[in-house]
């Protein structure tokens, strides 16, 4: 019996709207490295942000409490800050808000694909 695949889950991507605060400090697109991204992505939290980020947002961007997740602050803000020195995701600061997207077409424009497994992977319970 042939092996079938599921279609891959839908990333959802939400225009950027006008007057944005700055980006927080980034890699540039051309200095992304792939090893980088791996390496951040090895985290299995990291890796259910970014999975959360591209299947379930429900805006452009999110603060930390949006994702539910059931950590100390500051095991989430080195999380965070992980995936977006890595560039993975691009932080903005609101006030005292801290809120993140996932880079997706510089993602997409520098590892063809690998959100899409990103977006395939299943959690572990």
């Amino acid at each position: 019996m042939p092996a079938t695949t599921a279609p891959a889950p839908a990333i959802k991507a939400f225009p950027e709207p006008s007057d944005l605060p700055e980006p927080l400090p980034e890699p540039a697109v051309d200095d992304l490295r792939l090893e980088t991204v791996l390496g951040a992505l090895s985290d299995p939290l990291r890796l259910t942000i970014v999975r959360k980020l591209l299947l379930e947002s429900e805006d452009f961007d999110h603060p930390c409490g949006w994702f539910g997740l059931d950590r100390p602050k500051s095991s989430l803000t080195h999380h965070f800050k992980a995936l977006r020195e890595a560039g993975i995701t691009r932080q903005r600061q609101y006030g005292l808000e801290r809120r993140s997207h996932v880079r997706i077409d510089d993602l997409n424009a520098r590892f063809p694909g690998l959100l899409a497994l990103v977006a395939a992977w299943t959690p572990q319970p």
